[in-house]
């Protein structure tokens, strides 16, 4: 699509916003319903078009990765949006103005014309779960979609034009030359979901025209195993967040600090963990491929890279499948042990199902390690004791954290999502989303009669606010 075109778009919704100005609630939950309508009505068509672009992708991942955990989203903001449209009230300042009659408010006016680009790994949840807080919030949005997932995104593009005017929700196709004029455009706010890197770009495009961004990026997300962990446990809901999605996950488990005389308990667990899951890899219909040729070889180089650096491989392949003889990319899961930092797999975040396992001595050589890298989007810890739960999450900065398992904070719609630093900024989800692309204004409303107090603050000044300020001048 060219860059006019996508001009054409984003003037005629900003025009259409202006004319019908902020949405009553009527409408926001119309649009909200229209979304869920979509999902449940083409949840075969999205499983379908997934499956075709990975090659091989669980059906039952995609519904409820993808379909289910939008719809969720869509009826929280559905269900509340009314009540987070209020007003709401401040006190004045000094308060003695509330008893006289003025007042102090903010409300919530939508932003205007929202951008989204959403990211190939779960490009339906990551669309449509910023759009709950976008559309209770009155704004429109144009869509832009990867085209890493080519025929997810031509669906997406199919149904939200069955459903809404291109001047409510527009989606745009194409490739990166698109992509770099759509974070081009002038919108009243941009939400991006993928890499770092691109998030580099399109934040720098975006400042081009002021455009305020939340950005969802990735990173390498820590797990801390305690030495009071429930090995058998923690593996096993480790090993299931590394190879949900083939590890294909912007908060999948990027590597795992383990006490080193546990670090054989581990290995073991995560075989076992995984012998469960998949008892095949090559024949599991819930085993994922990994999206790209491109991707694939990405990360048969950190593995060779690995290997050549001294790193000890560990492939965990319970039916010992020949995985170079397959129609798709499926990559088995692989323990890489007490990796060094000069390995590439310890220098870039993974997105795919390998995992390193370094062993430490004292859990705050864990922290130190951390906190002596980029900070990540979500950080797990796993044990019993609560002292030293604490001495992690507290001791380092996260994105977010889940504690006892992997990923889980991001289902909670109640709790804001977000990155800080290189792992992103802004927050969307529940109530959050719903602040995060709104303009919250502020109103002060003026007591109407003009009593001493007010004229004393215009000149000549007299003694009065002499005295008044050396009240307030003081320590």
């Amino acid at each position: 699509m060219s860059g006019p075109r996508l001009i054409e778009i984003l003037l005629r919704q900003r025009e259409a916003q202006l004319k019908d100005g902020a949405p009553p609630a009527e409408l926001r939950i119309d649009r909200l319903d229209r979304c869920i309508g979509l999902l449940v009505d083409r949840q075969r068509d999205i499983e379908a078009a997934l499956t075709a672009d990975f090659g091989a992708r669980s059906p039952t991942v995609t519904a409820f990765a993808d379909v289910a955990s939008s719809i969720g989203p869509l009826k929280h903001a559905r269900d509340h949006v009314r009540s987070w449209m209020k007003t709401e009230r401040r006190r004045t300042t000094p308060r003695i103005l509330g008893f006289l009659g003025a007042k102090a408010e903010i409300r919530h006016q939508p932003k205007g014309v929202i951008g989204v680009i959403s990211p190939w790994n779960f490009p339906v949840n990551l669309t449509f779960a910023p759009l709950a807080g976008i559309l209770a919030a009155g704004n429109r949005a144009m869509i832009k979609p990867s085209e890493t997932t080519p025929a997810t995104s031509e669906l997406l593009k199919q149904m939200f034009a069955s459903a809404f005017d291109e001047s409510e929700i527009a989606v745009v196709t194409g490739g990166p030359e698109v992509g770099q004029a759509f974070s081009s455009l002038p919108f009243d706010h941009m939400v991006f979901t993928g890499a770092t890197s691109i998030g580099r770009h399109v934040m720098r495009a975006a400042a081009e025209n002021l455009v305020p961004v939340t950005l969802e990026l990735g990173g390498k997300s820590p797990v801390v195993v305690g030495r009071s962990a429930d090995m058998g446990v923690a593996a096993a809901r480790i090993m299931n967040g590394k190879t949900l999605n083939a590890g294909q996950i912007c908060l999948a488990p990027d590597y795992v600090l383990a006490p080193a005389d546990r670090l054989p308990d581990f290995v073991a667990a995560a075989k076992a963990s995984v012998g469960q899951m998949f008892p095949s890899i090559r024949e599991s219909p819930d085993y994922t491929a990994i999206v790209t040729d491109r991707h694939y070889a990405r990360l048969m180089d950190y593995l060779d890279d690995a290997r050549a650096k001294g790193a000890e491989i560990v492939e965990i392949n319970p039916a010992a499948e020949d995985l170079r003889q397959q129609p798709h990319r499926r990559i088995a899961p692989t323990l890489i042990l007490n990796p060094t930092d000069d390995m590439k797999v310890m220098q870039e975040e993974i997105f795919g199902p390998l995992l390193p396992v370094k062993s430490y001595g004292d859990v705050q050589q864990a922290i130190d390690y951390i906190n002596a890298h980029d900070r990540p989007l979500g950080l797990y810890y796993f044990g019993s004791d609560t002292a030293e739960r604490d001495r992690v999450v507290d001791g380092t900065t996260s994105g977010g954290v889940t504690v006892n398992d992997v990923v889980m904070h991001v289902a909670q719609e109640e709790l804001p999502f977000g990155g800080i630093g290189p792992a992103g900024m802004g927050v969307y989800h529940g109530h959050d989303g719903f602040r995060e692309f709104s303009h919250r204004k502020s109103i002060y409303h003026q007591i109407k009669w003009d009593l001493a107090p007010l004229r004393m603050l215009r000149p000549p000044y007299g003694a009065g606010l002499k005295k008044y300020l050396s009240m307030q001048i003081k320590r």
